[in-house]
């Protein structure tokens, strides 16, 4: 399980170990009160040329692990919401890609939005891709996910 969290990712890469990531106060799972910590794993995130550790926290009620993981990106995505925002702006409005980023990375993105986008709301959205990419962050979906 993973719970998202206020982290500056340039303060976790420079203190590693040593950043004082929040303990959560209860479970997400089964909203026990004792949480054991769990060590921490290696995650990637673009512009960054080395893993960060990212901490780690068990439940010893329901054996639930949950990891941490900053808020400005989602869940199994190394780029950063406001790069993959940023990224379908410029190809759908101005109709290029943005520089910096793999094209193939990009044309996946702006896919799972299209995808996402008809699958919620149909097809008479596709005009209106990036309200349809906020209206999706603000349900709490992963806009340009592959799976719908």
């Amino acid at each position: 399980m993973i719970i998202f969290v206020c982290a500056e990712l340039k303060e976790i890469l420079k203190k590693q170990r040593d950043y004082p990531w929040p303990r959560p106060d209860l479970c997400a799972r089964c909203r026990s009160s004792k949480l054991w910590g769990h060590g921490f794993v290696l995650a990637y995130f673009d512009g960054l040329s080395d893993g960060v550790y990212i901490r780690r926290y068990r439940c010893p009620g329901c054996g639930c692990v949950i990891r941490l993981r900053p808020r400005e990106y989602f869940r199994r995505i190394q780029a950063s919401i406001l790069t993959i925002r940023t990224s379908l702006f410029e190809r759908i409005v101005k109709g290029r890609y943005l520089a910096g980023v793999s094209r193939s990375r990009q044309r996946h993105w702006l896919n799972g939005l299209v995808r996402n986008t008809a699958a919620y709301f149909g097809n008479t959205w596709n005009n209106r891709l990036l309200k349809a990419f906020d209206r999706l962050l603000g349900m709490g979906r992963v806009p340009v996910s592959s799976c719908v």
